[in-house]
């Protein structure tokens, strides 16, 4: 079945996290991706984290369905190739630091003259204007100059960081939402190609509530409250018999009446002063207390399991071990069989989000560094002998 995404071409000229991740999710939606790698040791992601045989296990998830060109940005003959390559492309998604592909005759005005109704997602540190453009950033500093890192761990600890690349993951969502409506504005409403300037450090910020107006009516500053969250009550994290701890959100008025008596306390869940949020967030610690004391009495099971009688929101906190086990996972396609080269069969998260009349697949694992030059080139009208030519000038491998 052809993917929403299908007749769309996407090149990638990113490495490591963000523009990847990005691409990935057209890719996996029926987007032809062509990922340009330099030749030799391709995007360092091939040597992150866990390897088997050599090549990063994150790699085979992160470039599945996409092809693999090698090529030398600063050769002269390898940046031809690109431009080629964009001049049918409807994407580019890269994320050099502001300036870089500029340095290379790659920027937005060399590609876009080429092709109008090319859409760019460029995704750095800061953003493409402002006096920060020109500093190195990373996901984790997006994370903590966007506000998440202040606001997470406990308050008699140093600021903790989320256990994976959130900073860059929120980036690259920002920037497929910004390919697809630019894509919109291409297709249906006759429209030009743009920019997307997606900034890490705004991408985080982006999400983070109500900080700004509670800072500058209220003068509040959110901080770190370990498992609570507060001001929406209750809403915590709580220990049970067993060592374990459940989460709980009983936050929302009908159902904190119905955790109260869950609980065995209709006294709270009758009482005026905390028949609203805002009365409930003022007595937040008496009720965590009363939770605190009902859950450390009982296993994660038999709380849970009272929970769910009552309809209440509350679950225990996974570990990949539980995600991989769980039946609801399986049951959605969330955990899904694959295979690395080679032959070694390995599970893969599944696809994200769930269409109903065009899916998403997965087709192929990351491809083996420059697997599909030659067939890219040649599409592009290189024959034999340009291919062999390119390759010894060390233009492309």
């Amino acid at each position: 079945m052809a993917g929403p995404l299908a007749g769309i071409r996407v090149l990638e000229l990113g490495q490591l996290i963000a523009a990847p991740f990005a691409a990935r999710l057209m890719a996996e939606f029926g987007a032809e991706v062509i990922k340009v790698e330099a030749p030799g040791e391709g995007d360092p992601l091939r040597k992150w984290r866990k390897l088997h045989a050599g090549t990063s296990l994150w790699w085979y998830l992160q470039s599945r369905n996409k092809k693999s060109i090698a090529i030398d940005l600063k050769a002269p003959e390898g940046a031809a190739v690109v431009r080629a390559l964009a001049t049918s492309a409807d994407v580019v998604i890269e994320n050099f630091r502001p300036g870089g592909l500029e340095k290379l005759g790659l920027g937005w005005a060399d590609l876009s003259a080429l092709n109008p109704n090319l859409v760019m997602v460029r995704i750095s540190g800061y953003g493409q204007t402002g006096p920060y453009r020109d500093r190195p950033g990373f996901g984790a500093i997006g994370e903590a100059m966007g506000g998440l890192r202040f606001t997470t761990g406990h308050p008699d600890s140093p600021p903790a960081r989320v256990g994976v690349s959130i900073g860059d993951t929120l980036a690259s969502l920002h920037g497929v939402i910004g390919a697809l409506m630019s894509l919109l504005h291409v297709k249906t409403a006759g429209g030009k190609g743009q920019v997307i300037d997606v900034s890490l450090v705004e991408s985080v910020f982006n999400v983070m509530e109500s900080l700004v107006p509670e800072y500058d009516l209220l003068g509040e500053v959110r901080t770190r409250t370990g498992g609570a969250l507060p001001g929406i009550t209750p809403s915590n994290t709580y220990p049970t018999q067993d060592g374990g701890y459940v989460v709980i959100a009983g936050n929302s008025d009908p159902i904190f009446r119905r955790l109260m008596r869950a609980i065995g306390r209709p006294d709270l869940a009758d009482d005026p002063a905390l028949r609203s949020n805002d009365g409930r967030s003022a007595q937040a610690a008496r009720l965590d207390a009363a939770i605190a004391d009902w859950s450390g009495a009982r296993s994660i099971a038999d709380a849970l399991e009272a929970l769910e009688a009552a309809q209440v929101p509350a679950g225990r906190i996974y570990s990949v071990a539980d995600i991989v086990a769980d039946p609801h996972y399986q049951a959605r396609d969330m955990i899904l069989p694959t295979a690395l080269p080679g032959g070694t069969a390995v599970k893969m998260p599944g696809i994200v989000p769930k269409l109903s009349e065009t899916p998403g697949e997965v087709r192929w694992s990351g491809p083996a560094l420059g697997a599909h030059t030659d067939a890219v080139l040649a599409d592009l009208g290189y024959d034999a002998a340009a291919i062999a030519a390119l390759r010894t000038t060390g233009a492309v491998a």
